[in-house]
């Protein structure tokens, strides 16, 4: 939401906002540190509760929202022919982050002993600050840039977008259905790959995803800028998605398979193969959906503000996040019996038919999705800013 309403903060100045995102990030990262620390020293308090929010939601949250639109939008100006490539890069590095923070935070959580969460965060603070900072000083508009003349116009993001009203609400939409659609899959990933019988290797195939995820940022921004009209690389995202989602709920993948790990029988190899494709599509869809949204926004709403725009946008984001995890979350608690099993010397508790149930509510949005791009966000060649 900080993207949404400051979007015109990141336009107006580049500099200033990437100065914003760097001090915000850190500080709501070591204020969140401070707050554990003093829950754990203060037992039951209410303060290191409402500390974490503001400083873990709040604060990080504007550092966030701005730290990504300065760059993406930034780079757009960089490239002018090469658009999706360049947000393509600049997002798949918001993706890969996966990828490369959580095994560094979890080897600094088994090195620092006691306190070793507040210490972290503590740490971690210090270093995305030195990165941030760094990009900071290094982030700049090209040196040819002509800013459009916005103020004479008399131009703002809003009567920009009332230009294609249809359109907006059409790549918004898209971009909602598209995130909580991979929210809700990926958020019950670990225990999905549980259940085909592969939670030896969760961990790996966790970082495996989380490639697919990067990749679908570059591969499929990149594929749209060899394409007349960008919204093609959406029909594809999403007709890939339908594909793999209703291979798995024809021969119920995920439901058989644990019922086979429940029952200790042998699992199949073609069944586990549909799974674990599925979530390598839903993820690279996921990360091309993000991906591409700045280069469509500009092709239909051109350069003019875009940072306002694309963060407008974004408040998709938000409410998305509001709504996959939990709505997943939901059905596997309202949907079929947990089992508790072994793997490794761990107990966990697994529901195959939950997880199945959610592939009907993903289907159904992935479905109502390409129709919106078919029907909604119309055909539109590259519009030069």
């Amino acid at each position: 939401m900080s993207a949404a309403f400051l979007g015109n903060v990141v336009e107006k100045d580049i500099h200033r906002s990437s100065l914003i995102a760097a001090i915000c990030f850190a500080t709501g990262m070591a204020g969140t540190g401070f707050f554990i620390w003093y829950g754990g020293a203060h037992q039951g308090s209410l303060i290191s509760l409402i500390g974490i929010y503001i400083c873990y939601g709040f604060i990080m949250g504007i550092g966030l929202g701005i730290g990504y639109l300065s760059p993406v939008n930034t780079l757009m100006l960089w490239f002018e022919d090469r658009k999706g490539l360049a947000t393509g890069l600049a997002v798949a590095g918001f993706g890969a982050a996966k990828a490369i923070a959580s095994p560094i935070m979890q080897a600094l959580l088994k090195s620092l002993g006691d306190g070793g969460i507040y210490k972290m965060f503590l740490i971690l603070a210090c270093v995305y600050f030195i990165m941030m900072f760094v990009g900071h000083l290094l982030l700049a508009k090209p040196a040819g840039w002509h800013e459009p003349a916005t103020q004479e116009k008399g131009a703002r993001p809003i009567d920009v977008i009332k230009t294609k009203p249809v359109v907006f609400i059409g790549i918004w939409l898209m971009f909602y259905l598209n995130i909580t659609c991979g929210l809700a899959l990926i958020s019950q990933e670990k225990m999905i790959i549980k259940c085909i019988g592969l939670g030896a290797m969760a961990g790996v195939l966790s970082s495996i995803t989380a490639v697919f995820n990067a990749g679908g940022r570059l591969g499929f921004s990149a594929w749209a800028d060899k394409m007349k009209d960008r919204n093609t690389i959406y029909k594809i995202i999403f007709v890939l998605s339908i594909v793999a989602t209703a291979l798995v709920i024809v021969t119920q993948g995920i439901a058989k398979q644990g019922e086979n790990i429940i029952n200790g029988s042998s699992t199949s190899m073609l069944l586990t193969i549909l799974v674990l494709v599925l979530l390598f599509v839903v993820n690279a869809g996921y990360g091309g959906g993000f991906s591409n949204v700045p280069t469509l926004l500009s092709d239909h709403f051109g350069m003019q503000n875009i940072s306002a725009i694309h963060g407008i946008t974004l408040s998709a984001w938000a409410f998305a996040g509001l709504t996959g995890n939990q709505v997943a979350t939901l059905i596997v608690n309202k949907v079929g019996n947990s089992t508790d099993i072994i793997i490794e010397g761990h107990e966990y508790s697994i529901n195959p038919t939950g997880y199945q149930a959610v592939l009907y509510l993903t289907i159904v949005l992935y479905i109502v999705s390409l129709l919106i791009s078919c029907f909604m966000v119309s055909g539109r060649k590259k519009k030069q800013a």
